[in-house]
This record gives C-alpha cells, sequence and structure tokens, in this order.
C-alpha cells in the first residue's frame, strides 16, 4: 500500500471516516477505561485482563493506522467516470450464470472497500478483474477454486 493510490467510492470514503472517527473518539477511551481499571486489581503480570485490554488497544491503534493510511492515498471515483458502458471501478453490474441460469448484482469497487456481503466485489477479484472493460451481453469465463463460472454481463450502471 505503500504509496499507491486507493481508489474508494463516496460511500467508502464516509464508511471509513466514520470508522476512523469512532475508534478515536470512542474506542481509543473505553480501551483505556479497561486498562486503567484492570491496573487498579495490582499486579499486571498475571493479569488477564489488562493483557486482553492492551491486545485491544493494539489492535484499535493498528486499525486508526490502516484508515488513517487509506485515507491518505485515497482518490475519490466520480460518477462521471463511470459512464461509458463499460464495467470500471465504481460500476454496478447485473451478471447472468450461463449454468446456473441466476442474476447476480455486484458493484465493483477498490479493495479497500470490497465487502461480499455487500454484494461489492474488488477489482483485484477474479470475477472483478474478468469484467472490468467489458460491456452489456459479453460473456466472460472466471476460473475460481471450485472450477469455472461463466458469466454474461445483462446490465451496467
Amino acid at each position: 500500500m505503500a504509496g499507491e493510490e486507493i481508489v474508494l467510492t463516496r460511500d467508502g470514503l464516509e464508511k471509513i471516516e466514520k470508522e476512523l472517527n469512532f475508534l478515536k473518539s470512542v474506542k481509543r477511551k473505553d480501551v483505556a477505561a479497561r486498562i486503567k481499571q484492570a491496573i487498579s486489581y495490582g499486579d499486571i503480570t498475571d493479569n488477564s485482563e489488562y493483557e486482553d485490554a492492551k491486545n485491544e488497544q493494539a489492535f484499535v491503534e493498528g486499525r486508526i493506522a490502516t484508515l488513517e493510511k487509506i485515507l491518505r492515498h485515497a482518490r475519490i471515483l466520480e460518477k462521471s467516470e463511470n459512464g461509458n458502458g463499460f464495467v470500471t471501478l465504481g460500476s454496478t453490474v447485473r451478471l447472468k450464470d450461463l449454468e446456473l441460469d441466476q442474476d447476480y448484482t455486484y458493484t465493483v469497487v477498490g479493495t479497500a472497500e470490497a465487502n461480499p456481503s455487500e454484494s461489492k466485489i474488488s477489482n483485484e477479484s477474479p470475477v472483478g478483474k474478468a469484467i472490468l472493460g467489458l460491456s452489456v451481453g459479453d460473456e466472460v469465463e472466471v476460473k475460481v477454486p471450485a472450477g469455472v463460472l461463466k458469466y454474461r454481463i445483462v446490465e451496467i450502471s
């Protein structure tokens, strides 16, 4: 991630900023209070509450550093970059699985905001890579660990 551009949608940027704000303004204070309370129990050498709180503090500080780095290198994907009829970052794409005859809708995003449970796939994922640059009606075969998936692009928005 050193020095490279990280492409985010406006929604992705807002989510990251919101998480960062929560970690800095709420979570840090909660963890500090847990550490203070654990110290009050006395000797910290065999104090599992202290150990747990310090581990959580390390996680929170690491996550804050990661989010700050993402924001430093972020480039916001503007909607106008996406209106050419081809699949690009930020495109929402409806795919038809040609073997199962099912439709799937995904939004192609940068890796920093990919979240399959929200149907946001990374441009670096097998499906994301395979459909970039294609247009409606194009068919593609995607090699995945389970075999080969065959899709047709039905709609791009």
